[in-house]
């Protein structure tokens, strides 16, 4: 049997509302966990440095004052997410800050470093690492992460390529941890088939786009809600990491999308877009595969209360109740 979550009293759902770069912010990361799910939101989206300190400030305080007045339902934790890739020249002065405001859980991306992992473990909080390989998993682990996030095929943005049951299959042969799986969830019913698989917890990022509090256009918002996972471009192009993207705003940007060329990987590009006359995040948006269930915009406790009713409804089918 594996351990219990460290936090699993003080969710509602079984969820994790991934960070979205540019779109998380403490509105939305707010509402997220006063509704009983993860909030996360990138570090990078707190421009500048000096307002990241600003927004953990408010997000520690508020969810402090909530608990105080629903000691019966208290808030879920919240995370942070850290682009550990030695392109990020903020990571020391973002990791000393989530040690100041001792962030509960704390993302890294795009490399596994000890001494974050440490540094995160020294106040109490925990670490979970994103990884689209069974083989990076265990390297992950081996520096001191706490917990996985294993991105699987159809999942938004840098995405794997791999089934989410092979990929969950193979992380549970040796490691009983804390797994998120991230992977065109959208609905209640995913989510169940998430934790059947073996998952702890399902990591979902596009269906928040398309919700009030998230900083995103609303020509994002209402492009997520009108398409299904067949406008979804899986490229390099665009960073030199292979994502998923939304095809309507790939042809916006004046590119055809089904017929991109490579980009060399090792000119990794998380956003600044050089002198090109577009941008990925700001012009060519992300999205994954499950948004075909994502069918109006509403606030995120109105989402989280869907996701909740679908769970229980698709627990209750299986369970005969």
């Amino acid at each position: 049997m594996r351990p219990p979550l460290p936090f699993g009293n003080r969710l509602r759902l079984p969820v994790v509302g991934a960070p979205l770069f540019i779109i998380s912010n403490p509105d939305l990361v707010l509402a997220q966990c006063k509704a009983g799910v993860i909030g996360s939101f990138p570090s990078l989206n707190a421009r500048p440095l000096s307002q990241l300190d600003e927004w953990l400030h408010r997000i520690t305080e508020e969810l402090a004052s909530y608990d105080a007045a629903n000691p019966s339902t208290p808030s879920a934790p919240f995370a942070v997410n850290l682009i550990v890739h030695k392109s990020n020249g903020r990571l020391e002065d973002d990791l000393a800050l989530c040690v100041k405001w001792k962030v509960p859980i704390t993302i890294t991306s795009l490399g596994a470093r000890e001494d974050v992992n440490q540094a995160i473990r020294g106040y109490g909080g925990i670490t979970l690492h994103d990884i689209i390989h069974n083989r990076f998993a265990r390297k992950a682990i081996e520096k001191g992460a706490t917990g996985l996030i294993a991105v699987a095929a159809g999942a938004g943005g840098h995405a794997g390529t791999i089934s989410p049951f092979a990929l969950v299959s193979e992380i549970r042969e040796w490691f009983d941890g804390v797994l998120c799986l991230s992977g065109a969830i959208a609905n209640g019913a995913s989510v169940l088939a998430a934790l059947a698989m073996g998952a702890d917890l399902a990591y979902i990022g596009s269906a928040f786009i398309a919700t009030d509090e998230a900083r995103a256009p609303e020509t994002y918002k209402q492009m997520i809600v009108d398409s299904t996972a067949s406008d979804i471009v899986y490229t390099n192009l665009f960073t030199g990491v292979h994502g998923n993207y939304l095809k309507p705003s790939v042809v916006n940007a004046g590119l055809d999308p089904d017929n991109l060329p490579q980009s060399d990987p090792v000119k990794m590009d998380f956003g600044s877009g050089g002198d090109k006359e577009f941008r990925v995040w700001r012009d060519i948006w992300g999205s994954g595969q499950g948004i075909g269930a994502v069918k109006t915009t509403m606030p995120a406790a109105a989402l989280v209360q869907r996701l909740a009713l679908e769970f229980a409804e698709a627990r209750g089918q299986f369970s005969g109740t």
